[in-house]
């Protein structure tokens, strides 16, 4: 029928990926349009050591801070919401908090704490990276940066939400490794080895 032939079209011309995530403790599988996604372009895209733009621990906050931002109804919708029954109250009556499921609130509870953690410059840019999905030219057009300067922001405010979440990037070696460096910092003396 006409769904097959919608979706075989739209997995050629879509990046389609599935993933899992965890509602409420639950696991589900979510099929994702990958190039939409502007960490997902961040996670893909390599810089000039070859390593990817962000790392896994970055990659993973961002996307859990998205899926926060959209359980908590925080960003304004862009178009009509067709699956809602229609009320005499109107749209007010479905952004009311005291209308909000468990999931809503705690999602807000999250991404309210987060934003706290990461500061409100950062916080700002990661709800248009992560909330609005914007990509980095139009995050640098918007706040009139240099070109390419916003890879080292969003690295930096992706890092600072991993630390919140406590994701740590992995280690690759003794010359990445986060006790190893610690230790030269605090003056405690390195391991005979």
């Amino acid at each position: 029928g006409t769904a097959g032939r919608d979706g075989a079209f739209a997995a050629q011309h879509q990046d389609l990926v599935e993933e899992q995530i965890q509602v409420e403790g639950r696991k589900a599988t979510l099929t994702v349009n990958a190039s939409e996604s502007p960490l997902g372009w961040l996670r893909r895209r390599k810089g000039i050591d070859g390593e990817p733009l962000i790392d896994h621990a970055c990659f993973e906050a961002g996307e859990r801070l998205r899926r926060d931002l959209t359980f908590a109804s925080m960003l304004p919708r862009v178009t009509a919401n067709w699956n809602g029954a229609v009320s005499q109250k109107g749209y007010a009556a479905i952004r009311d908090p005291a209308s909000a499921t468990d999931t809503a609130i705690a999602a807000r509870q999250r991404a309210a704490r987060a934003f706290e953690a990461v500061g409100p410059d950062f916080a700002d840019l990661l709800i248009d990276l992560c909330g609005f999905l914007k990509g980095l030219e139009k995050i640098e057009r918007d706040r009139a940066w240099p070109p390419r300067s916003g890879k080292v922001v969003v690295k930096l405010a992706l890092r600072r939400l991993a630390d919140h979440y406590g994701r740590r990037p992995a280690a690759r070696g003794p010359e990445r490794s986060v006790r190893i460096r610690s230790w030269h910092e605090t003056g405690i003396p390195e391991p005979v080895q």
